[in-house]
């Protein structure tokens, strides 16, 4: 059977054992005579399901009891409403670090319920760099700081945490979970939507320290936005998004099975140095992301003219190469490469830009 290198920055590509592994089940999971798209969330089969899912995030990410896992809706971007709702109080401050296009939507919608700051922002530079935080541009009364840890549209990442001194950090990690190792412990509240690394669009997770669920909030917040309620619960308040979940176990174990975040990590380092390797020597295409802020999952490049980019792109598609053209705010080319993106994919697009740019010349 054929197969493309997505090259997407969500839904992206899933690893083939996870692909084989789903379809083995999806008639007939475990010989129970349905599929988890057709079972009862509340049946015998699907609680070790969600309940496995859970454990193996704890074991691959090195999760605490300190901390909640919940399986939500709504995509990451719901959490950009959730968060302040359960956070903070109405017209409580806020801060929020905007790096990027999501990053200035949760700072968008934190300004509907209270005092939501911009701290600082890379908008001068078409957010091609992070922006230099320190604890004294934070507010006193600020009730958590948000950061997007990697801008998925301009291909930054905050390679180093940003230093907030005491105050509660809250991260959208959706497009670096699992592809890159983090102390969990340096946040309150870790999201992300689970279509790039994690499985597929339809799930979100949330890691959430304990001590910030809170049950004293404005009675004005819907059931469905609180995240007492979810954990209260175990994820299951209502019917929870079960196949996503299902595929979503399936990527932790098969992370485990990968040996873990750091080994997949020294991967993703591999592949995004030889990308960027080119992108620094070649005369034809010109890396977007400032040299220290650049991400590991999503690498952004131009080329002189728009009629230059069409070839190139229809090039790569001759190639089974699909989904590099750039966001429409940047333009040009990107190359999302999350955990499923094998080394010859990149290679390949790799050897496909060296042989354009001999074609050009």
């Amino acid at each position: 059977m054929k197969r493309l290198f997505n090259f997407s920055a969500g839904p992206s590509m899933l690893p083939l054992p996870v692909l084989e592994k789903a379809q083995a089940d999806l008639i007939s999971y475990q010989g129970c005579g349905s599929s988890v798209m057709e079972m009862s969330h509340r049946s015998a089969y699907f609680e070790p399901i969600i309940q496995d899912a859970e454990a193996t995030l704890r074991r691959v990410m090195n999760i605490s009891d300190d901390y909640a896992v919940l399986f939500l809706q709504g995509g990451a971007s719901l959490q950009f409403s959730m968060i302040p709702m359960n956070l903070a109080n109405q017209g409580d401050t806020t801060a929020y670090i905007v790096t990027g296009q999501f990053a200035k939507k949760a700072w968008q919608e934190g300004k509907r319920w209270g005092n939501a700051v911009a701290i600082a922002t890379g908008e001068a530079s078409n957010f091609a760099e992070i922006p230099e935080v320190t604890p004294d541009m934070v507010p006193e009364d600020a009730k958590f700081v948000h950061m997007t840890g990697n801008n998925t549209i301009f291909g930054t990442t905050f390679n180093t945490l940003p230093d907030v001194g005491d105050k509660t950090l809250v991260c959208d990690l959706s497009s670096t979970i699992l592809g890159k190792d983090f102390d969990v412990n340096k946040f309150g509240l870790i999201y992300a939507g689970a279509q790039k690394n994690m499985g597929i669009a339809g799930l979100t997770c949330v890691i959430i320290r304990k001590d910030l669920i809170r049950s004293d909030l404005d009675p004005v917040v819907p059931s469905m936005l609180r995240y007492d309620l979810m954990a209260k619960n175990d994820s299951m308040y209502n019917t929870p998004p079960t196949w996503a979940i299902y595929m979503a176990g399936l990527c932790f174990h098969w992370v485990e099975d990968m040996g873990g975040i750091k080994a997949l990590e020294k991967i993703n380092k591999e592949k995004s140095d030889l990308l960027y390797n080119y992108l620094d020597q070649s005369k034809l295409f010109h890396p977007v992301a400032a040299k220290k802020d650049r991400s590991l999952m999503n690498v952004t490049f131009t080329l002189p003219t728009d009629e230059q980019t069409k070839a190139f792109l229809a090039l790569c598609k001759d190639r089974d190469m699909i989904n590099i053209k750039g966001h429409r705010s940047v333009g040009g080319c990107r190359a999302s490469i999350y955990n499923a993106m094998p080394m010859e994919g990149v290679q390949r697009l790799v050897e496909t830009m060296a042989d354009f740019e001999k074609q050009e010349a």
